[in-house]
């Protein structure tokens, strides 16, 4: 990383987004990064929580992209695993060769490739496999959807014609204009299907009907993934090279395989807010900016408050934001239009409520699980599609690294619970909130009180941006914030828009791009998960 010179940005958020582009900013240029994070820890919605040894993945993410230049990014970080991990989970030589691939080198050079044994050292990427089900009526399901005679099996004869024939109609006489979520799903997997399998989960995540849910969302997130690309998957599957992460062909839906950092994705954006501070960046925690100041059609410092109400000014020549647009534009005082005002108020969030349970066993109902044979279920995600009960989805953490659990004899999962500011959830105090978990976990998985050993409820507010209230009308807003000529709107909640974290990565590094050719215009920055070979469905 290069010595910083005279000039300054500014970045609100240490999310991967902000510490992407203040690492890309050292790297690349001579501008000083000064990262304002109002929390105490550094990661975004990525960081890893830790309770008594145990580690928790808050929503779950998997280092996956369709962008050759994020996965460089994160192997020049942490190299791919060389030994097999503790669950016994093997490294591959075609991970090693790819990359060898990746950093263009020669085979004698590959050869002096980093390949660290995860039981020896700390620094290192995972290559994890991918499993996830939906719990629907209480059988388990392969999701995405797969065309298997047990699913079959499991829907019924009759169930099965209606999916068939729903979905067939859907392809033959599509609903023309797509004015909802609904209708966008109902085009792509037939109304009796989307039913099933999509309506109940979906509404359960955003509160609200699919009918008031922008279609935007879908083709952002689910554009590409259709039956029959799922079908075609699964005979592709068959051909492609085992253990291999490199699967730029495939829908993210339907990656078979991804990468993970040893501890959680929080253990990797602590090194880069590491790498930042080593440089010559700071990286200031507990620091909430609260106010923006501007002149013309620039901004000019903002005004952060500390856990103490002691404020502090910082003056920059660029400003970059991942705080949530509704806070942005409220810290702009006066003189905000009163329509960018109003829809910007308007904008909604849902937040984020994880229930972690130590359990001494997982016997899952309608399935496999960690039973009399000892044999964990393979899952990375349930999806509960059951609609009496709240919980939305269900991680194991244990299938996503084994050194996120302290006691490898252990089950360690994540009970994940999406809701608004005013839903009972969010404010239900912490041991009427373990009672729930552990009462929908009964119904989830065979257990007995004395299965359940211990537990910690997790909040996180405004996790994902809406597509409802006055999300219809973001255009006001977003013109408006682009009109200042040195503030860039990168991330989730910096634009609103429900990016993984392989796209708030991008929007960074995009951001810098633009910062480095002198230019103003931000359109490129908004053009990141929006083209088709971005779209992914988590």
């Amino acid at each position: 990383m290069g010595q910083t010179g005279s000039k300054k940005a500014i970045i609100i958020g240490a999310g991967p987004a902000g510490l992407t582009a203040a690492y890309e900013l050292l790297d690349r240029t001579d501008i000083k990064p000064v990262v304002l994070e109002a929390s105490d820890t550094v990661g975004g919605i990525s960081r890893t929580v830790v309770y008594k040894g145990n580690r928790m993945d808050i929503g779950g993410h998997r280092f996956f992209s369709k962008s050759d230049r994020v996965m460089e990014w994160w192997l020049n970080l942490f190299p791919l695993q060389g030994a097999p991990a503790r669950d016994g989970m093997p490294a591959s030589r075609e991970n090693l060769a790819e990359y060898a691939w990746r950093r263009g080198l020669g085979e004698r050079e590959a050869r002096r490739i980093p390949a660290p044994d995860p039981e020896v050292e700390d620094e290192v990427m995972l290559v994890r496999e991918r499993l996830s089900r939906i719990l629907f009526e209480g059988k388990l399901y392969d999701y995405p959807v797969s065309l298997s005679l047990a699913t079959l099996r499991n829907l019924g004869m009759a169930r099965a014609l209606r999916v068939g024939a729903s979905y067939a109609r859907a392809r033959l006489f599509p609903i023309r204009e797509e004015n909802s979520l609904e209708d966008f799903m109902v085009n792509r997997f037939g109304r009796e299907l989307y039913q099933t399998f999509f309506k109940d989960y979906t509404e359960k995540v955003w509160g609200v009907p699919c009918s008031e849910i922008d279609p935007s969302w879908g083709a952002q997130r689910i554009k590409g993934l259709s039956v029959a690309k799922a079908a075609a998957h699964a005979v592709k599957s068959a051909l492609r090279k085992e253990g291999s992460v490199e699967q730029k062909d495939v829908e993210t839906s339907l990656i078979e395989r991804f990468m993970y950092p040893k501890y959680g994705p929080g253990q990797l954006w602590e090194k880069v807010a590491s790498l930042v501070e080593e440089g010559g960046g700071e990286v200031r925690r507990s620091t909430r900016v609260v106010a923006l100041e501007r002149r013309g059609n620039a901004v000019t410092a903002v005004v952060a408050e500390g856990t103490g109400g002691e404020r502090e000014r910082h003056e920059g020549d660029y400003f970059l934001s991942t705080m949530p647009v509704s806070e942005l534009v409220e810290a702009l005082g006066g003189g905000v239009p009163p329509e960018v005002r109003e829809v910007a108020k308007g904008l909604a969030y849902r937040n984020f409520v994880t229930v972690g349970l130590l359990l001494r066993r997982l016997p899952l109902r309608g399935g496999s699980g960690k039973g009399p044979s000892g044999e964990l279920t393979r899952d990375n995600w349930i999806y509960v599609q059951e609609k009496h009960l709240k919980v939305s989805r269900l991680q194991v953490f244990n299938n996503w690294s084994p050194y996120l659990v302290a006691d490898p004899e252990k089950v360690w999962v994540g009970m994940e619970y999406i809701c608004g500011d005013k839903d009972l959830i969010w404010s239900m105090p912490e041991e009427e909130m373990l009672r729930l978990a552990v009462s929908e976990m009964k119904e989830i998985a065979v257990l007995e009180d004395a299965d359940v050993l211990d537990g910690v409820v997790v909040r996180m507010p405004k996790v994902y941006p809406a597509y409802f209230g006055t999300y219809g009308r973001f255009n006001v807003v977003r013109d408006y914030l682009d009109g200042f000529e040195n503030l860039f709107l990168v991330g989730r909640n910096g634009m609103h828009r429900y990016n993984n974290q392989d796209h708030s990565m991008l929007t960074a590094m995009t951001a810098v791009d633009i910062i480095l050719e002198g230019a103003h215009e931000k359109d490129e920055i908004w053009s990141v998960n929006v083209e088709e070979e971005y779209h992914e469905e988590r």
